[in-house]
């Protein structure tokens, strides 16, 4: 049934009167909205259908329904789209061809042990997702929630999310979502679980807005937590952050495959560009990943495992920005062109403490077991006081076709 102002749509809803709803205007509502179960809700197909909402979050979803081919705008610190329902099964819950301003909160609760979810061709405008209070915690630091969240938030373990997510756009180039960008969380290592069949993004902006020296709270422009399995995921667009303690691309779950195609880019303190505190089979950044910021890493590996990772190229520019940093045991690592820092020593985020390191080149710590290093273009440091290659832990093998140069003062190419 077509409606075109909210009275109509309001009494559409109310009455069930239709399984099928369209929106063929620009409507405002001062309350939000209530899918009831099995209700799809569209625009036109030229792209009219507009849904307003005044000072309160926007549409809820219960069960079975669908949201498509429409303009959703909420206050960008309200949720734009979020679960209403409380069900035990929540069905199929489909997002496509939106483009939306607010958050878009895909989180399930207690009542709810199976939802399966599929969200296509989502952009994202403007978001501000920092007073969401579910937050998940790990090492002393918490992680806010992104513009666009799938969050299972169930302790049972038998519970499931079941997602497929493609062409995420999130932000504006200089003009980022507030919070993290894309945030997927189960609710812990033995909760409810997040089942990913593909997640694909476009281009990702976001800004966590957290005040420098606060080293218990990070968010992220793509970050997948605790009690997910994710088979894909795909990068198609570039990655970057602006904030304090804003990393790039964060990893606590597993993950099987994981490609990057563009670049990664932090501009803020503590802004790394790949972390990884879970299990990852196989990673590849295909473009450049550059860090901006005091204590900004190009990569680290502090908890977890990854069997093989590619990188392309990782520059730093800040103080106490290592490139690639390894504490724990890790299959094969390879970089194609060179791995250059720029800084000196500096304050950087480790393990949810503010700690003074060195903006080392390559860095295995105590602890740290690199099975294989293969640097087709060597490593390039031109700060003071730091190491091109510092080995404190192991490196079984070992291939360099490029040179390992130190060009800072008192600065060493090869430590062990």
């Amino acid at each position: 049934m077509k409606v075109n102002t909210l009275a109509s749509l309001l009494e559409v809803i109310n009455a069930r009167s239709s399984k099928e709803i369209e929106i063929t205007a620009s409507i405002y509502s001062p309350n939000s909205i209530v899918l009831p179960e099995g209700i799809t809700l569209k625009g036109t197909d030229n792209g009219l259908g507009v849904l307003s909402f005044g000072n309160s979050d926007g549409i809820g979803m219960t069960k079975d329904n669908t949201i498509e081919n429409i303009t959703i705008q909420a206050p960008q610190d309200k949720r734009a789209i979020y679960i209403a329902g409380t069900d035990k099964d929540l069905g199929e819950l489909r997002l496509s061809n939106l483009t939306v301003t607010g958050q878009v909160q895909l989180l399930t609760r207690a009542t709810t042990t199976l939802t399966h979810i599929f969200a296509v061709n989502i952009d994202i405008v403007s978001a501000d997702s920092r007073n969401q209070v579910e937050i998940p915690q790990k090492m002393g630091v918490v992680v806010y929630q992104g513009a666009f969240t799938i969050y299972n938030f169930n302790p049972n373990p038998e519970s499931n999310i079941i997602a497929t997510v493609k062409n995420i756009s999130i932000g504006r180039k200089n003009a980022p979502v507030l919070g993290s960008g894309i945030f997927v969380s189960g609710y812990s290592p033995t909760g409810g679980k997040v089942n990913v069949n593909e997640i694909s993004s476009e281009a990702i902006y976001s800004n966590g807005m957290l005040p420098f020296g606060l080293p218990d709270r990070i968010t992220g422009g793509f970050f997948i937590l605790e009690g997910v399995n994710a088979e894909k995921i795909d990068n198609y667009g570039e990655v970057v952050t602006y904030g304090v303690n804003d990393m790039v691309l964060d990893n606590w779950g597993d993950v099987m495959h994981w490609t990057a195609h563009k670049n990664l880019t932090s501009y803020g303190p503590s802004g790394i560009g790949f972390v990884n505190f879970g299990y990852v089979k196989k990673f590849s950044s295909l473009e450049s990943i550059e860090t901006f910021g005091l204590g900004a890493r190009g990569f680290n590996q502090y908890d977890g495992t990854i069997d093989d990772a590619f990188f392309n190229e990782i520059i730093t520019n800040g103080d106490g920005s290592v490139g690639i940093q390894i504490s724990k045991p890790v299959g094969k690592i390879e970089v194609k062109n060179k791995i250059v820092t720029k800084g000196n020593a500096g304050d950087s985020l480790v393990l949810g403490k503010i700690v003074h390191i060195p903006a080392d080149g390559v860095s295995i710590v105590k602890g740290g077991h690199l099975k294989e290093l293969i640097l087709q273009n060597g490593i390039e440091t031109l700060g003071d006081n730091v190491t091109s290659l510092d080995i404190q832990g192991v490196i079984d093998s070992f291939t360099n076709d490029g040179t390992v140069t130190a060009l800072g003062k008192d600065s060493v190419a090869i430590s062990k």
